[in-house]
């Protein structure tokens, strides 16, 4: 039986070979007796497990040496404030608000330093991204903070900006939680990247930190021990208890990763590809249709997160309805912008967005 499709934009679906790994392997991790969730973050078992995910991270991302890997807890939204609490010293950043995750970033980040706003993206209802060139960056800011992708009004990143080449030395600093293995990262042009596991690595609970190795052991006096970034990594992450049971998803994930190909290419850059298919699919139907609609402008759409709207919003309960009715799961957009949107995570596979553009048509024949 064909599992439904979830579209859901976080927590969102997992692939299904990690499912059933895990599910085989519940009760007795590779004969050790003891599940996954059993074990002594300190034990031998474990810590091959750990050791594992870490090292196929680095790989699948391309991680430089001189970045160290933490997996923390707190989400997404907790870095907001542990972000500035390591790296701004008490004096100040810069925030690019292209939706609203970075503008929550802006207003939790003012609480530990001076928040400077170098571009906004407000004043269109957050549907087109601010070019670089535009940007008003500030003197000295100790970082710069960009969601390169945003879950909720769908807008992202193509390229990440070059800091450099806009007179700015500072870090960059991503919140890359809804795109993480979707797409490679130059780090080259990244200090941090930050994100919450939940919509392209596993469950919930469990939180991705890539941070350059000079930027670790300047956290505030205030900031709590278990987030200074310096001491979660002079302790393999273990220097309070680590999410284990997320930790094993994720691990299991990156394998998965590691096994995908296409068109000739394997890990991130076979997602990137796949990912690129399915969101043309998506987004070309939607564009040529006379039902729906969505507002991005077409150089800052998101591959990940598809938002679209009826144009007879009088007809959306009866299209959720229906979409559940064919096992398309979880297509209600986020309350605070209301209409659609589409999740279209790693672990969905082109069928599932086929099967989705399929229902499409056929909703709006019948109302047409």
């Amino acid at each position: 039986m064909t599992r439904p499709y979830n579209f859901s934009a976080g927590p969102a679906a997992i692939p299904e070979e990690v499912l059933q790994q895990a599910a085989a392997e519940m009760l007795d991790w590779h004969g050790s007796g003891m599940s996954v969730m059993e074990m002594s973050h300190r034990g031998k078992e474990f810590i091959s497990i750990y050791e594992q995910a870490e090292a196929d991270l680095r790989e699948l991302l391309a991680v430089p040496a001189n970045f160290k890997i933490l997996f923390m807890q707190g989400g997404g939204l907790a870095e907001n404030a542990i972000v500035p609490l390591n790296l701004s010293r008490g004096e100040s950043a810069d925030f690019v608000v292209t939706g609203s995750w970075s503008d929550k970033s802006q207003k939790e980040a003012g609480k530990y330093c001076e928040v400077h706003i170098a571009a906004s993206n407000k004043a269109d209802g957050h549907t087109s991204l601010p070019a670089p060139a535009s940007w008003q960056l500030s003197k000295a800011p100790r970082y710069v903070h960009l969601c390169s992708n945003e879950t909720i009004h769908g807008v992202e990143f193509q390229e990440l900006p070059d800091l450099k080449a806009l007179g700015c030395d500072a870090p960059l600093v991503i919140d890359f939680s809804s795109h993480v293995a979707s797409r490679p990262v130059d780090w080259s042009r990244v200090g941090m990247a930050f994100g919450g596991a939940q919509k392209n690595i596993g469950p919930a609970g469990l939180t991705l930190v890539v941070v350059r190795e000079d930027l670790l052991g300047h956290a505030l006096k205030a900031c709590p021990s278990a987030f200074d970034y310096k001491l979660v990594a002079d302790n393999q992450s273990m220097y309070n208890t680590p999410p284990t049971y997320g930790i094993y998803i994720a691990g299991l994930t990156f394998q998965w990763l590691k096994r995908q190909t296409e068109a000739g290419l394997s890990g991130v850059a076979a997602m990137e590809a796949r990912n690129k298919a399915k969101a043309d699919l998506l987004y070309g139907f939607i564009d040529q249709s006379q039902l729906y609609t969505n507002p991005v402008a077409p150089e800052g759409r998101s591959r990940m997160n598809v938002p679209f709207r009826l144009r007879d919003e009088s007809l959306n309960d009866a299209f959720l309805a229906g979409a559940k009715a064919r096992g398309l799961l979880q297509l209600k957009g986020h309350k605070s912008v209301g209409g659609m949107r589409a999740s279209i995570y790693n672990a969905m596979p082109l069928a599932g967005v086929q099967a989705l553009v399929d229902y499409l048509r056929e909703f709006e024949k019948t109302k047409a």
